[in-house]
C-alpha cells in the first residue's frame, strides 16, 4: 500500500517536472520563432500586421499552458487551434525558400513543444507550482490579454482597462498566483463567448477584428516583445528592485501578509464565487456579468497592496519606486471607482436596500465615489495624493467588509443586527473626511458666478423650485449626504447656485468642490438673508408679468374637432364648394383652400366633409393630415384603412400605394389632404388616386398659394376670405359668454377687440381664451385690447405674437406642461392618461395634500382647453384626448429649445445633451460613435448634468453595440424610456438602471421572469412599464418595496409564480396606497389573490386575464372579489378558457358568473366571456356604469332578455362587439342616459329593438360589419326624428361615414 503511494506521487512529480520541463522548452522556442521574426521584420520581408497576429497567439497558448492545470473547457481543442494558426500565419514564410531558413525547423521544434504541453494538461492543481520568474511572466502576459481587450475589442468598456490596470499592479505582487487563475479562467471563458460570437460574422468582419492589432504603437510593440522573450537579467533585476528598499523584516511581512490573504481571503472569496455561480447559471452568457464579478473578487486584494505599499513605501526616495507610486495614483482611483460602482450594483442584487446599514453603505459609497471621480483633477494638494488614496482605500475595504457581512447573513437569514450597529460609525467618518478634505487636502477654488440658465426668470424659478421639492422627496443615498442644504435653498437670488452645487455633487462633477467649498457657502448666504428677513418681492423684476390667473372658467364641453370650435360665418363658401363636390365634371377634381394660418382652412374642410349630401353622395371618403415633416407610407396606410375595412398597418414589403390604387378604383371617392406643404408631397400622395370618370374629388388645404395652383385640375383655388368683424364679434361672444349675452359696459370694448383680430378665426378664439379666464371687468379687457392692437396680423410672425400673448397669461405652474407637449411630433393626439402619467414623472405638476392627481389634471386640463393653445377631442365611447394646434406647436417648440427643457437629435447628431429632456431617434448605425459614445462607461464628461428626461427609439441596436450602452452617469434621470424596438435590457444595464434612484417613469422591454431584487433601490419610481411579450413577470415580492408606485403596466404579469412550492409572507401592514393603474395581471384561483387586492386600496383602473379556474363545489367558475377595490372605475377582463373538452364550458354558460364589482365602476370592458341574462343583470344594476363593453361574447341561448329590474341607470355607451346574440328584448326604461350604441359584427342579430327610438338621451348608433341592421337602424332614427324634431340621432357606418335611407 505505501509503495503503490509512494510510486504514484513519483509518477505525479516526474509528471510536474516533465511539464515544467516543456514549459521551458516552449518559452525558448517562442523566443527563438519571435527573434526570426523580428530579423525579417528589420529586412521588410514580412509584414507588421502578421507580426502582431503571431504575438497575440503565442501569448494566448503561453499563459494557458502556464495556467493548464485548469479543467478548462474545450482546452485541447482552442489550443490546437491555436497551433493551427500559428502554422498558418508562418505558412507564407515557409513557402518562401530564400527566406526560410532554418524556419521550418523552428517551427517543427515549436509545434512539438505545444503538442507536449497540451497533452500534460491533465494535472493536479494542488501540484501546480509556479516560481516567482514563471509568475511574473503569466501575470505580463495577462496583462497584455487584457490590454488587448481594453484597447482594441471594447474600447468603451471600463471594466476592461480595470482589468488591465489590476493586471499591471499584481505584478508587483510576487505571491498573487490565485489571482492570476482568476483571471486567466475568465479570459478563457471570454474567448470562448468571443468565438462562438464569431462564428455568427462573415469573413469581412473577422478579417477586420483580426487586423486590429496592427494599430499597436511602438511602444506596445516593444512591450509584447519583451513579454514573449527571455527575460533577461538587467530586466528582471530592475523590476525586482522595486521592492529593494524594503528592509528584510519589511519584505518578510509583507511575503507573510500576502500569503495570508491568498490562503484565508481568497479561499472565502472562492467558496463564496462558487455559490454565486450556482444561483447565476442564467447568467453565464453576460460577458459583463463574469466580467464585473470578476472585479468584485480580486480588488479587496488590490486594497491590501495599496495599504501595504503606503506603509512600507512612502518615504523612499527611489527613483524606481518614485515611478511606481506614480503609475499606482494614475491607475488606483479608476480601479477603486469601478469597483465601487460594481459593489453597489451587486449590493442592492443581494441585500435589501431599504435597512438602515445597507443605506449607511450606500451612502458612504456616494461619498467615496465623489472623492474617486475628482481625484485625477488639479484641485487635491499633489504631495497629499497617496495619502489621501491610502485613507479612500480603507474606507473602501472596510465598506467591502460590512457588504460581506450582510451578504451571508442575508443568504443564511441571520440577524443584521450587529452589522447595521458597525454601520453607524459611517456618516461619523463622511463628517470627520470633510473636514480634513477642506483643511488638509483640497486647494480652496477661485470664487465663481452661476448664471440663469433660462430667459424666462419665473419659469425657472417655478421648474427650480419643483426640483428641489423632489430632491427633499427623494430618499436617493446622493441626496443624504445634502438633504439639510436643500431644505434652505428655497431663496431665488442663490437658489440657482444652490441647484448647480447639488446636481454637480450628484452626477459627480467637481462634487468634491461643491461638497466641500461652494454649497457651504451658498446655504451662509441663505442663512443670511433669512437672518434679515429679506423682502423677496423687493429682488422680483417690476417688468414681469406675474399675473396669477383665477381659477379657469369651465370650458365648453367638447366634442370633436368642429363642435370644439364655435363655428361662424363660410356660409357662402360652405356652399359653393358642396357644388363643387357634388356636381361638375366626371373626372376627377381637387377643390383647393389656401389661406394663412389660423384662417380656418380645417374647420371650413371638415364642415364640408361632414355635410350630408357630400357623406351621402360618395362611396368611399379619407381625411389625412399631411404636415410638413411626413412619412409617405403611414399616411397612405392611413387613407387605406379609411376607404377599406382594415384597421391594421399593412407590413413593410406591401405596396400599400398599389393597394390603394386598387381599392378606389370604380368608385367614386373623395379625399382630404390637409395641411399640404409643397408641391413634391402633392404628387407623391396623390399618385395611387386613380383618375376615373365616377365625379371623384381632391379637398386640399395649404397655406401655399403655389401647391394650390400645382395641383388645379379643373376649379380655381379658393383663397379663404378673412372673417368679417360682425363674425369675430359673435364668435368671441359665444366663446366667452356662453348661450348668456355680453354686459353693456363690455360691448363696445369688446367689438374693439374683435376688430382688432383682424378677422383670422384663431387669434379670435385665442384672443377668447385670454378673457375667459380672467375677470369681466373693462379694465381688464382694455389691457388685452391694448396689446392686441399693437399686432399687424398679416403673417405668421405675428400670429406668433398672439400665441404669446395667451401663454404669457397662462399661470406659470402650467407653462412647461403645455411646453412639453410639443415633445410629441406634430399632430400627435395626446391622452389624459399619457398627459398626466409624464407631466408628473417630469415634475411638472405640483402636488398637493388638498387635490388628488386627477384633480390637479383636470385644473390644468381645463386651464388649457380654455385658452384654445389645445384642441380637444372627446367622441362618446372613447377616452378623451387632445392635441396642439400646428403654429402652437411650433411656438412651443421653439420657446423649449430657447429655454432648454428639451429637444430631439438623431443618433448621428453630435450633442451635449445640455437640455433637461432629449429624445434620441437612433437612425444610423454607422455614426454610433459620434452621440451614442455619450452612454460609454468611460465617458469623461458630464453632459448628463442637466438631463432629466431620456427616451431612445428607432431601429434595434446590434447585440456587439449594446454592451457598450451605459446609462450609470445620467443620474439625475426621472424620466427613461428605452423603446424595446430599439433594445432589451439584460441583466447587467438592468442593474445600472436599478443604481438610478431619482427615476420617476420607466419604460422597457426585457425578458427577465421576475422583478429583481434591484429594483428595490428605485426608491422613488411612480410609473413602471415594462414591455415583456415572451414571459410572464412575477412581481412578488419586489412590488411591495415600489412605495410610491402609482402606474404599473406589463405585457403581462402575476402576482406570483403558480408552480413555485413556497408561499409568500407578507407582513399584514404592506400595501401599495399610491398605485392607481394596473395591468396586464393574469390571475389564477389562488386564496391568496383578493388579500393581495385588499392592499391596493386606491386602484383606479385594472386590467387582468382570467384563467379558467372551475369551481366544483359551486359548479361555477372562479372570478375574483373586487368590491373590495371602492376606487375602482375602470376594469379590462379577458377570459381565458383551457380548451379542455370535458362538460365545464357548457355547464358554465347555463350557471351565472357570482360577480362583485365595486359600486363605484364606471367603465366594464369583458372579453371571451361565456354569459347568461342574469350574468348581466348583475351587471346592470351597478350605479355608476357609464360604459359597458362585450367582445367577444358567448350569450347562452344567444338571447339577452331585459326585465323591468334590467336598468341600466348612468350608462351612456353600449359596445357588443361579435357577439353570440340573435334575439334582443329592451325595455322601455332600460337604458334611460344611454348616448350611444355601437354593434360591430353582430351578424346573427336580426334587428335593433325599437324601443331605442324612445330614448332621447341617444345621439349616435354606430353600425360596423352589421349591414342586416342597417334598415332597422333608420327606422329608430326616423321614429326619434318625428318623436323629437330635427336631426339630432346619427347613424354611422364604420370609419364614421354616416348612413341615410
Amino acid at each position: 500500500m505505501e509503495r503503490g503511494k509512494e510510486n504514484h506521487q513519483v509518477r505525479e512529480e516526474e509528471k510536474a517536472n516533465n511539464s515544467s520541463v516543456s514549459f521551458s522548452a516552449l518559452r525558448k522556442d517562442v523566443a527563438n520563432v519571435l527573434d526570426f521574426m523580428e530579423r525579417l521584420q528589420n529586412e521588410e520581408v514580412i509584414d507588421v500586421d502578421l507580426i502582431e497576429k503571431l504575438k497575440l497567439n503565442l501569448t494566448f497558448i503561453c499563459t494557458y499552458v502556464q495556467l493548464s492545470y485548469f479543467d478548462l473547457e474545450q482546452f485541447e481543442d482552442i489550443m490546437t487551434g491555436k497551433r493551427q494558426e500559428v502554422k498558418n500565419l508562418l505558412q507564407p514564410i515557409l513557402d518562401d525558400d530564400e527566406n526560410n531558413v532554418g524556419c521550418e525547423y523552428v517551427l517543427a521544434i515549436l509545434a512539438c513543444n505545444v503538442d507536449d504541453c497540451i497533452s500534460l494538461h491533465h494535472r493536479s492543481k494542488s501540484d501546480a507550482t509556479i516560481t516567482d520568474e514563471q509568475l511574473d511572466f503569466l501575470l505580463l502576459n495577462l496583462h497584455h490579454l487584457s490590454k488587448y481587450r481594453a484597447e482594441k475589442m471594447f474600447p468603451l468598456e471600463t471594466q476592461y482597462e480595470v482589468l488591465q490596470n489590476v493586471c499591471g499592479n499584481m505584478r508587483m505582487i510576487r505571491l498573487m498566483q490565485t489571482l492570476a487563475e482568476r483571471v486567466g479562467h475568465f479570459l478563457w471563458e471570454d474567448h470562448i463567448d468571443k468565438d462562438s460570437k464569431l462564428s455568427e460574422i462573415d469573413e469581412d468582419d473577422q478579417t477586420d477584428e483580426n487586423s486590429q492589432l496592427s494599430e499597436l504603437d511602438k511602444n506596445d510593440q516593444t512591450d509584447e516583445n519583451f513579454q514573449l522573450s527571455e527575460l533577461d537579467k538587467d530586466d528582471q533585476t530592475d523590476e525586482n528592485s522595486q521592492l529593494s528598499e524594503l528592509d528584510e523584516d519589511d519584505q518578510t511581512d509583507e511575503d507573510g501578509r500576502l500569503s495570508k490573504l491568498d490562503k484565508n481571503d481568497l479561499t472565502d472569496e472562492d467558496s463564496e464565487l462558487s455559490e454565486l455561480d450556482e444561483d447565476d447559471q442564467n447568467d453565464r452568457d453576460s460577458r459583463l456579468i463574469k466580467l464585473a464579478h470578476l472585479l468584485l473578487k480580486i480588488v479587496p486584494t488590490e486594497l491590501e497592496f495599496l495599504h501595504i505599499c503606503y506603509t512600507n513605501l512612502k518615504a523612499s526616495t527611489s527613483v524606481e519606486i518614485g515611478l511606481f507610486i506614480k503609475q499606482l495614483l494614475e491607475t488606483s482611483p479608476d480601479i477603486l471607482r469601478e469597483y465601487l460602482i460594481h459593489l453597489q450594483e451587486h449590493m442592492v442584487t443581494v441585500t435589501t436596500p431599504s435597512t438602515l446599514g445597507a443605506r449607511n453603505i450606500h451612502v458612504m459609497n456616494e461619498f467615496l465615489l465623489i472623492i474617486l471621480s475628482d481625484m485625477p483633477k488639479d484641485f487635491i494638494h499633489h504631495d497629499k495624493l497617496f495619502d489621501l488614496l491610502a485613507l479612500v482605500g480603507a474606507l473602501i475595504k472596510e465598506v467591502s467588509t460590512l457588504v460581506r457581512d450582510l451578504e451571508e447573513k442575508f443568504r443564511n437569514k441571520e440577524s443584521t443586527d450587529e452589522t447595521n450597529r458597525a454601520t453607524l460609525k459611517l456618516p461619523e467618518n463622511i463628517d470627520l473626511l470633510k473636514e480634513d478634505l477642506k483643511h488638509v487636502y483640497l486647494k480652496v477654488p477661485d470664487s465663481s458666478q452661476c448664471c440663469f440658465p433660462m430667459s424666462d426668470g419665473p419659469l425657472f424659478m417655478h421648474l427650480l423650485q419643483r426640483h428641489l421639492d423632489d430632491l427633499l422627496d427623494s430618499n436617493a443615498y446622493s441626496i443624504a449626504l445634502i438633504k439639510e442644504q436643500i431644505g434652505l435653498a428655497r431663496v431665488l437670488d442663490v437658489a440657482y447656485e444652490a441647484k448647480d452645487d447639488i446636481d454637480s455633487i450628484i452626477v459627480r462633477d467637481n462634487g468634491l468642490l461643491h461638497l466641500i467649498f461652494s454649497l457651504p457657502i451658498t446655504i451662509k448666504k441663505i442663512k443670511l438673508i433669512k437672518e434679515e428677513d429679506f423682502d423677496l418681492h423687493e429682488k422680483i423684476p417690476k417688468n414681469i408679468d406675474l399675473i396669477v390667473v383665477n381659477s379657469p372658467k369651465k370650458p365648453v364641453e367638447s366634442k370633436s374637432l368642429t363642435t370644439e370650435k364655435i363655428i361662424v360665418g363660410f356660409e357662402e363658401e360652405t356652399k359653393w364648394i358642396v357644388r363643387k363636390l357634388t356636381g361638375g365634371p366626371t373626372d376627377l377634381d381637387v377643390i383647393s383652400i389656401t389661406g394663412m394660418p389660423g384662417s380656418g382652412k380645417t374647420t371650413l374642410a371638415y364642415k364640408v366633409y361632414n355635410n350630408k349630401s357630400v357623406s351621402s353622395h360618395f362611396d368611399l371618403r379619407a381625411w389625412c393630415t399631411v404636415d410638413q415633416e411626413y412619412d409617405e407610407k403611414k399616411l397612405l396606410d392611413k387613407i387605406f384603412n379609411q376607404v377599406s375595412d382594415s384597421d391594421s398597418t399593412l407590413s413593410e414589403n406591401i405596396d400599400v400605394a398599389d393597394k390603394l390604387r386598387k381599392q378606389l378604383f370604380g368608385k367614386r371617392y373623395l379625399i382630404v389632404l390637409d395641411d399640404v406643404w409643397d408641391t413634391t408631397t402633392w404628387g407623391e400622395l396623390t399618385r395611387p388616386f386613380p383618375e376615373v370618370k365616377k365625379g371623384s374629388r381632391i379637398i386640399l388645404t395649404t397655406r401655399e398659394k403655389e401647391v394650390a395652383l400645382h395641383g388645379k385640375l379643373y376649379t380655381a383655388p379658393l383663397n379663404l376670405r378673412l372673417v368679417r368683424s360682425e363674425e369675430s364679434w359673435e364668435l368671441l361672444e359665444k366663446r366667452a359668454f356662453g348661450n348668456e349675452s355680453c354686459p353693456d359696459e363690455l360691448l363696445d370694448v369688446g367689438k374693439e377687440i374683435a376688430e382688432n383680430c383682424k378677422g383670422h378665426p384663431w387669434v379670435v378664439d385665442l384672443i377668447s381664451g385670454v378673457i375667459a379666464g380672467r375677470e369681466k371687468k373693462k379694465t381688464v379687457w382694455l389691457e388685452v385690447q391694448n396689446n392686441l392692437s399693437s399686432f399687424i396680423l398679416n403673417s405668421e410672425v405675428e400670429v406668433m405674437k398672439v400665441i404669446e400673448l395667451s401663454y404669457g397669461h397662462l399661470p406659470h405652474h402650467i407653462k412647461p406642461c403645455l411646453l412639453s407637449l410639443a415633445s410629441s411630433p406634430k399632430d400627435t393626439t395626446i391622452s389624459i392618461l399619457n398627459f398626466k402619467v409624464l407631466s408628473s414623472a417630469e415634475g411638472f405638476m405640483e402636488k398637493t395634500e388638498m387635490k388628488s392627481m386627477e384633480e390637479v389634471v383636470k385644473i390644468y386640463l381645463d386651464v388649457l382647453i380654455s385658452s384654445s393653445l389645445v384642441i380637444c377631442f372627446n367622441e362618446i365611447g372613447d377616452h378623451l384626448t387632445f392635441r396642439l394646434h400646428d403654429l402652437v406647436h411650433d411656438f412651443c417648440l421653439i420657446k423649449a429649445r430657447k429655454e432648454k427643457l428639451f429637444d430631439w437629435i438623431s443618433s448621428s447628431a453630435p450633442s451635449d445633451l445640455l437640455h433637461r429632456e432629449i429624445t434620441i431617434d437612433y437612425d444610423d448605425e454607422e455614426q454610433f460613435g459620434l452621440n451614442f459614445v455619450l452612454f460609454g462607461s468611460n465617458k469623461k464628461r458630464h453632459s448628463g448634468k442637466h438631463l432629466y428626461s431620456l427616451s431612445i427609439n428607432g431601429h434595434k441596436l446590434d447585440d456587439h453595440l449594446s454592451d457598450t450602452f451605459h446609462l450609470r452617469h445620467l443620474r439625475l434621470l426621472r424620466v427613461l424610456s428605452l423603446d424595446p424596438s430599439f433594445i432589451m435590457v439584460k441583466d447587467s444595464l438592468l442593474n445600472e438602471i436599478c443604481m438610478l434612484n431619482h427615476l420617476r417613469y420607466l419604460r422597457i422591454g426585457t425578458q427577465v421572469k421576475s422583478l429583481p431584487l434591484s429594483l428595490s433601490n428605485l426608491w422613488n419610481l411612480e410609473i413602471l412599464l415594462v414591455d415583456n411579450e415572451e414571459s410572464t413577470l412575477i412581481l412578488l415580492p419586489r412590488i411591495w418595496d415600489l412605495v410610491k408606485l402609482r402606474v404599473l403596466v406589463m405585457t403581462a404579469c402575476s402576482f406570483f409564480d403558480m408552480d413555485a412550492d413556497e408561499s409568500i409572507l407578507i407582513a399584514e401592514d404592506t400595501k401599495l396606497e399610491k398605485l392607481t393603474l394596473l395591468g396586464q395581471l393574469l390571475l389564477f384561483y389562488s386564496k391568496d389573490t383578493e388579500d393581495i387586492l385588499k392592499r391596493l386600496p386606491n386602484l383606479q383602473l385594472l386590467q387582468f386575464e382570467l384563467k379558467e379556474s372551475w369551481d366544483y363545489s359551486t359548479e361555477q367558475y372562479w372570478f375574483p372579489k373586487l368590491d373590495c377595490l371602492t376606487e375602482l372605475e375602470d376594469l379590462t377582463v379577458r377570459f381565458i378558457s383551457s380548451n379542455i373538452n370535458d362538460s365545464r364550458p357548457s355547464a358554465a354558460i347555463n350557471r351565472p358568473w357570482d360577480f362583485h364589482f365595486p359600486s363605484n365602476l364606471k367603465t366594464l370592458s369583458l372579453s371571451e366571456f361565456p354569459l347568461t341574462s342574469d350574468s348581466l343583470s348583475t351587471i346592470a344594476r351597478l350605479p355608476n356604469l357609464e360604459e359597458f363593453s362585450i367582445y367577444d361574447t358567448i350569450i347562452h341561448g344567444e338571447e339577452w332578455n331585459m326585465g323591468e329590474e334590467d336598468t341600466f341607470e348612468n350608462l351612456k355607451f353600449l359596445n357588443l362587439h361579435q357577439p353570440t346574440l340573435s334575439k334582443w328584448k329592451v325595455g322601455e326604461e332600460s337604458f334611460p342616459s344611454l348616448e350611444k350604441l355601437k354593434l360591430r359584427a353582430c351578424r346573427k342579430l336580426e334587428k335593433i329593438p325599437p324601443s331605442f327610438g324612445d330614448i332621447y338621451s341617444l345621439k349616435i348608433i354606430k353600425l360596423v360589419k352589421s349591414p342586416q341592421l342597417e334598415d332597422s337602424a333608420l327606422k329608430i332614427k326616423e321614429y326619434a326624428e318625428d318623436m323629437r324634431g330635427g336631426d339630432k340621432l346619427q347613424i354611422l357606418g364604420q370609419k364614421n361615414i354616416p348612413l341615410y335611407k
